[in-house]
């Protein structure tokens, strides 16, 4: 697979050549890779620049000083890995991806040890690792295709409450799902449209406080 046509022109007019070199790496990787385990829906192995990784790089935009970063259930590496190739170059950046699943964590170790990317696996399940970021200075949180909103506002309160933002990327329900949430929670909140899909929102939140019982 290489960087040509139409599969790179989604993201190259936004990245370095050396970011495109090293998500070109993450694309053979991980083409090789799910022939072996699934990470990604198959209907969207032919489309890996723009499904994937535009739509991850997306995130960079709506926060480009961000350079501490948490993912939450990464999988194949969306959006968090995408974000810490981009940031590779900048020794203050850093990202964690948090992934229980023992065979993809193998999956997003080697993509980082053959792309650089400024990322640590974290190994485990999101409620038991999120309240060791809660201490720690965070600039934003992250997860794309995990659970609703009102169960990732859980899983990421404490470092929400210490000045992190909230990039959630959300489909087409996602005006039901913020109707959900504003049910238990206080939201501080902005939709921003998506470059990648007309019907997808990207949720960002800035502050969130649990409603009294």
């Amino acid at each position: 697979m290489t960087t040509t046509g139409a599969q790179a022109a989604a993201i190259d007019r936004h990245v370095s050549r050396e970011t495109s070199e090293r998500l070109e790496i993450y694309a053979t990787l991980l083409v090789k890779w799910q022939a072996r385990i699934n990470l990604i829906a198959e209907t969207t192995a032919t489309s890996i620049w723009r499904r994937h990784f535009a739509d991850s790089l997306q995130l960079r935009r709506i926060v480009p000083d961000a350079l501490r970063w948490i993912d939450m259930g990464s999988g194949a590496g969306f959006p968090g890995l995408v974000v810490a190739i981009d940031l590779a170059d900048d020794p203050a950046a850093h990202v964690h991806l948090i992934e229980s699943n023992g065979k993809k964590c193998a999956f997003l170790r080697e993509v980082v040890r053959e792309t650089g990317a400024r990322a640590t696996i974290v190994d485990s399940r999101i409620e038991q690792a999120m309240p060791a970021f809660s201490a720690r200075c965070v600039d934003v949180v992250t997860a794309r295709a995990l659970a609703p909103l009102t169960i990732l506002l859980g899983y990421s309160e404490q470092v929400l409450k210490t000045g992190a933002r909230g990039l959630f990327l959300k489909g087409q329900d996602v005006e039901q799902e913020l109707t959900d949430s504003t049910k238990c929670w206080n939201l501080d909140y902005q939709l921003h449209r998506s470059e990648t899909d007309p019907d997808a929102r990207i949720v960002e939140i800035t502050n969130a406080v649990r409603r009294d019982p």
